[in-house]
């Protein structure tokens, strides 16, 4: 029987680096052949990263890419890796045009190449924006082992590529994959992928990429099934991980070429069955991480990576002592270590004792830079020349504050972070200029309760692992507020979260509109009063800083409404 032994390289590539994901492709590599791989197997696009967005329909771009690959299999062959059969996806540019590719690199060549089938055109996808989409496949003999090749939404879509290779014949199938996360997107999956091996008669294995790129974040969780779809090896999530995994295959099947269904299927000679030799233990299977954790992690990768590919050193932003702020301090040095956080509490004349205290101790817990800077001197200046009262008394507080930041941020050279949950953005409860400024938002698409939830789950996460919480309990408890005017909470203009957050999941997450909310049990008044302000708030978030995506519809890439637009619901 044919043996082959396949890793799965779940790497963290940055979009546009092409010199450095070539440098990555040669390095996990060098750790597969080290591991006895005879073919290594790397994320969609990982040459280019993904997504290039426009990058794509820039020849100068596609042609960079399409030489740094054909470089690429020449410094694999120099490296001594010549001898590995490597899938690496990249970026053509043929006659046709810009291509979501996969390439196969052996023995300093580039033996096969891929063009991606089925382009998603839907929620942060645009793909049909950019790229043309392929009709061959190339079916690799490595070992002995007819290999197929699908690249991601060609493995989510019914049909296409993986029927074809099915009636085509092949042993193997791996699917290259840049598929971003969102919350529940693990439970997807492996369901996923068990029916599409079944449907290719064959074991498939799928590799994801893993790290953060703007607003997307992908979390790994690369798979292996056998043919009969049970689940052979996984990887964790948010980290780049190397998978092994031996099959012996039977082989000797009746395989196929040319035109099968709509595609022209080729065969591809890379090497002959080496003899017998023995196999790895089976690979591990992480287990997934639970709802908190998962999303934790994905929002530290997500900061993590948008603070160092975009080669800032460290952050700033401001602690009020609440909830808010005290959780995108935490996410910050989690992902950044507490060197590279500075808070900065900004008392008003309004501000309790209790705040100031709270942002200290918080500061205290965690070991982060804390200075206090207050603003009343300057917010009263404002007030006074301008005889400012009401509403936009409050805002100037914010914009006083927002202008500290982006001042030390110009100063010191540091990435200010907003601090704004969804809840808040959704229905307009920040203030532009204010609390909005900032180069990133990392809770930007976590709903208040939630915030809440990820708090708790920090802190005891800490206690398990017999550490400080990073958290301070008042700041759980305490009622939220902006204090920007004496005794001010958030209940005053807003409903209870609990309540508020079930309808925005309804109308921002489902879509859902006047009838159908309130056939879900929302009350009349409720949906009114919400909807009014969610619908006059879009201007607002379209000024907000970019955030990690977590849910299935973030505000932006995801749920896309006009500015202007006189249509209301109900």
């Amino acid at each position: 029987m044919p043996q082959l032994r396949i890793a799965l390289a779940q790497v963290n590539a940055t979009v546009g680096d092409l010199r450095g994901n070539a440098s990555l492709v040669v390095d996990w590599t060098r750790k597969a052949r080290e591991g006895g791989a005879h073919l290594v197997v790397f994320p969609e696009m990982v040459l280019t990263g993904y997504p290039v967005e426009d990058l794509a329909i820039r020849t100068s771009f596609a042609r960079a890419s399409a030489e740094a690959l054909e470089a690429l299999a020449g410094s694999l062959e120099a490296a001594g890796l010549g001898d590995v059969a490597a899938v690496v996806g990249y970026l053509e540019h043929d006659s046709v045009g810009p291509r979501n590719a996969a390439a196969v690199l052996h023995g300093g060549q580039v033996v096969a190449r891929q063009f991606k089938h089925h382009l998603p055109n839907y929620g942060v996808f645009d793909e049909r924006r950019y790229f043309k989409a392929g009709s061959s496949l190339d079916v690799v003999r490595v070992n002995g082992v007819e290999v197929g090749m699908v690249i991601c939404e060609d493995l989510w879509q019914d049909g296409g590529p993986i029927t074809a290779l099915g009636d085509a014949g092949v042993d193997v199938v791996v699917s290259p994959n840049a598929s971003p996360y969102e919350r529940n997107k693990d439970d997807l999956r492996l369901p996923l992928v068990a029916r599409r091996a079944a449907e290719a008669h064959a074991p498939l294995a799928y590799c994801n990429l893993v790290g953060g790129q703007d607003e997307l974040v992908f979390d790994g969780d690369s798979l292996v099934v056998s043919a009969e779809g049970a689940l052979v090896g996984r990887a964790p999530q948010f980290v780049e991980h190397l998978m092994f995994v031996d099959f012996d295959l039977p082989g000797g099947g009746t395989y196929r070429t040319g035109q099968i269904g709509d595609f022209d299927v080729r065969r591809v000679f890379v090497s002959d069955a080496v003899p017998a030799y023995e196999p790895l233990p089976a690979p591990r299977v992480f287990e997934p991480l639970s709802d908190e954790a998962e999303v934790w992690h994905a929002l530290v990768t997500g900061l993590r990576d948008y603070v160092h590919k975009n080669s800032f050193r460290s952050v700033v932003l401001g602690l009020s002592g609440g909830i808010d702020s005290a959780v995108v301090a935490s996410l910050a040095v989690d992902a950044l270590g507490a060197d590279a956080v500075y808070g900065v509490s900004m008392p008003s004349s309004y501000s309790s004792e209790h705040s100031r205290s709270d942002a200290s101790d918080m500061a205290e817990r965690t070991g982060l830079h804390f200075t206090t800077e207050p603003i009343g001197e300057m917010v009263d200046v404002y007030v006074s020349q301008l005889k400012l009262t009401g509403l936009a008394e409050e805002n100037i507080q914010a914009r006083c504050r927002g202008m500290l930041l982006m001042a030390l941020s110009n100063q010191h050279g540091h990435l200010v972070l907003a601090t704004g949950n969804k809840s808040e953005l959704a229905v307009g409860y920040s203030t532009i200029y204010g609390d909005a400024v900032g180069g990133y938002a990392p809770i930007k698409d976590v709903l208040k309760t939630l915030v809440w939830d990820l708090a708790r789950w920090r802190n005891a996460e800490a206690e398990k692992r017999g550490e400080t919480p990073p958290i301070p309990e008042n700041s759980i408890s305490k009622p939220p507020s902006a204090e920007l005017r004496p005794g001010q909470v958030d209940t005053d203009s807003l409903p209870d979260y609990e309540v508020l957050d079930a309808l925005l999941d309804d109308y921002v997450h489902c879509d859902r509109g006047y009838d159908a909310l309130l056939a879900a049990g929302h009350s009349p008044e409720l949906v009114d009063r919400v909807l009014r302000m969610v619908d006059k708030a879009e201007y607002k978030r379209r000024q907000y800083p970019p955030g990690t995506k977590i849910s299935n519809k973030a505000f932006g890439r995801d749920r896309r409404l006009p500015i202007t637009n006189g249509w209301r619901e109900g």
